[in-house]
Formats: structure tokens, sequence, C-alpha cells
């Protein structure tokens, strides 16, 4: 079966946007891309929130955009070739290739995509992946600590929500960002 992976920027106490809805502090390096990239390699459908869908499609057309660095034009192609599953009550339509669009998330539709995909799943979005965690969906939460406090803002880790882990990856990256890679025991 393959994992759900939730994978999150954060910033050190524990944000993935500050209280007015910015997250540019989170914005990677070439290194830090680079790394983000292989990561992306693994993943054969994207599961995202309205939000976060929105910011991501943008690399439907990044390759067109002028001055593309390398790292970004490869990470336009990885995102092109996986599926996305968008989650939204409010969105019309998707406008980005493979790409399917649900109008509520379902845990048991969920297991089941996790239970017949060749390839590992991401979940993305704090509202979305909060769901998950709760349904117990979750395998591995990846934390891309970035050196900045943001003082408030849209939570990386749902509330309420009780998970025992085992680390089993840490890097540092230059800039002082930290990555940790974390498994939910079962």
């Amino acid at each position: 079966m393959a994992l759900l992976r939730y994978w999150i920027n954060t910033s050190l106490d524990g944000c993935i946007a500050d209280s007015a809805g910015s997250f540019d502090w989170s914005e990677p390096d070439t290194e830090l891309h680079a790394f983000f990239n292989d990561e992306e390699r693994q993943i054969g459908t994207h599961l995202y929130g309205r939000r976060l869908y929105e910011t991501m499609r943008y690399w439907e057309s990044a390759h067109e955009q002028p001055d593309q660095p390398p790292v970004g034009l490869d990470y336009a192609r990885i995102w092109q070739a996986a599926d996305k599953v968008v989650y939204s009550r409010t969105l019309a339509e998707v406008d980005t290739r493979r790409t399917e669009l649900v109008r509520a998330f379902d845990a048991d539709d969920v297991a089941q995509r996790k239970a017949s995909a060749d390839q590992d799943l991401s979940i993305g979005g704090a509202g979305l992946a909060a769901a998950a965690l709760r349904a117990g969906l979750v395998d591995e939460i990846g934390l891309v600590v970035h050196p900045v406090v943001v003082g408030g803002g849209t939570a990386a880790l749902p509330l309420g929500v009780r998970l025992d882990l085992d680390l089993v990856e840490e890097r540092r990256f230059s800039g002082g960002v930290v990555h940790l890679r974390y498994r939910v025991r079962s």
C-alpha cells in the first residue's frame, strides 16, 4: 500500500502562514527546491485543499515563464506528471490537467486511493490534512522548519490530535532550514 505523506513548510512557531496569510518567508533557495523536487518525484497523486491548489496551479504553466531556473522547470515537469485531487465545495471547476474535483473529504475514499495507488500520495492544505490526520490516514509527516517566528497564523498541525511518531530522517540546509521526517506509529 502507498503512503499518505503530509509535508509542510512551517515557521519555528508552527505556522504555515502568518496572520496576514503570507508565507513569503518559506520561499526555497535552489538547494531546498532541489530537495523538494527529489521528494515530489515519489508522489503519484496530490490531495489538495482549494487554497493550496490555487497556489500550486502556477506549476501548470511555470515552464512558460521567462527566466524560470532549471530547478523550477524540473518541478513543473514533476507536478504536471502527477495526478491531483482538489477538495472544494466552492470551486466551480479545475483548470489543470490530471486533476479531479471532489466536493467533500471522505476518509473511506482516501483509504481506497491509498490502497490502490502504485506511488505515494501527498496531502496538503492545513484543513484537509487535519481531517486526514484525525481519520488516522497519514503515514508520514515532514516538517520543513524555517528559521522565522511569525507570531501566529495558520497552524501546521491541528489541535486535539495525538500521534506517536518516529523520527526517520533529519537534514539541515543552508540558511538554517531543517527538515524533519516522521513516520506515524501504527
